[in-house]
């Protein structure tokens, strides 16, 4: 077969075609060249991760929340953990259908330290069949509150480094539109939300703006970049987190405090987890 230039020179084609990123007869076509894009730009900054951490131990774990079809875990295992003897990834979803069909093909690929559970977030924190402690957790495309889930969960597995890339933000948007009348009074600030489409989109940014303070919060460093071009998504924050135990100082009263001026105490629940 042609080989692809797109295509790792590692990686499984049989895999890609499985994944239906690649065509039964080999193909790539564009959206499926997005969408390859995207996931391998996600590895190339979660491998040194891996590297890092693997050169202080063996027993390597990754959590992959809201894993759908497990696009992310399936190609990390095939560039990296395929060629190792330890390290063991987890797909954690809520849809029994995806999830039985990522082990039939983890089983048929000989793919045997990956497990994929079908479990609510609440159900992975405090489930047997994880371990206590996971080294990385990755969110990719995560819907909504999904990627505070992953969040929620990667804080009480204390893990060392947190890899996300958020979509579809809608809950504060929803919350900004639901009290913007009692807001109009309150803060001058108001009218950055006040027409729809601004309320959206800034909705979207404050979304991943008090994520990282949360995480600041509970003692990581955080960096936020693109993941790729604008031209491949509009769903392309990349929010890459390391756990350093020191949180930063003012990071817990800068969050309470965008929330009591936008009026979003209600969303206390969400962004203010004790783990």
């Amino acid at each position: 077969m042609t080989l692809i230039p797109e295509i790792s020179p590692n990686q499984s084609v049989e895999l890609l075609k499985e994944l239906h990123i690649l065509t039964r007869d080999g193909k790539l076509n564009q959206d499926s060249r997005r969408k390859l894009k995207q996931v391998y730009h996600l590895f190339h900054f979660i491998e040194p991760l891996l590297e890092e951490l693997l050169s202080a131990s063996p027993d390597l774990s990754l959590a992959d929340h809201g894993a759908g079809k497990s696009y992310l875990g399936f190609i990390i295992y095939d560039l990296f953990l395929k060629a190792r003897a330890t390290g063991h990834i987890y797909g954690i979803e809520t849809r029994p259908a995806l999830v039985s069909k990522s082990q039939e093909l983890a089983s048929r690929l000989g793919f045997a330290r990956m497990s994929f559970l079908n479990l609510s977030v609440e159900e992975s924190i405090h489930a047997p069949q994880l371990p206590e402690q996971i080294d990385i957790v990755t969110a990719l495309h995560a819907c909504n509150t999904a990627t505070d889930d992953a969040i929620k969960f990667a804080l009480h597995k204390q893990a060392k480094f947190i890899v996300l890339v958020p979509c579809c933000q809608a809950e504060v948007a929803s919350v900004l539109n639901r009290n913007k009348n009692q807001s109009f009074g309150k803060t001058p600030l108001s009218e950055i939300w006040r027409h729809p489409i601004h309320t959206r989109e800034f909705g979207s940014q404050l979304t991943n703006v008090l994520r990282c303070l949360q995480l600041e919060a509970h003692g990581y460093q955080v960096t936020v970049t693109e993941l790729v071009g604008w031209e491949h998504s509009m769903k392309n924050e990349l929010i890459v987190a390391r756990r350093t135990g020191t949180a930063r100082k003012n990071a817990q009263e800068r969050l309470e405090q965008i929330l009591r001026e936008l009026n979003l105490e209600e969303l206390r629940r969400r962004f203010i987890y004790q783990a």
